[in-house]
């Protein structure tokens, strides 16, 4: 659903809750919670981390609405990255 700096966001239909999103980084992967901006499972490096919770926290409520589209197994639709792509 969005890619910045070399992070790949993706999100699943009919994931399992909490609601969350998914984050590859160089090799890395990790689950965020759309709550918190938080690493739920997995791991990033620190400077992705913070880009990924702090962009996460900006863009809560499209990435809200696109877990009720992915749970209602609708399309997802794009959320602009932090590079304001």
């Amino acid at each position: 659903i969005s890619y910045f700096f070399g992070i790949y966001v993706r999100m699943y239909h009919d994931d399992h809750p909490p609601p969350h999103f998914h984050v590859e980084y160089q090799g890395h992967e990790a689950l965020i919670d759309i709550a918190t901006g938080e690493v739920r499972e997995g791991k990033l490096p620190t400077k992705a981390r913070r880009l990924v919770k702090e962009w996460c926290l900006e863009h809560q409520p499209a990435l809200l609405a696109n877990w009720d589209r992915a749970r209602a197994l609708e399309a997802l639709e794009r959320i602009p990255g932090a590079d304001n792509d």
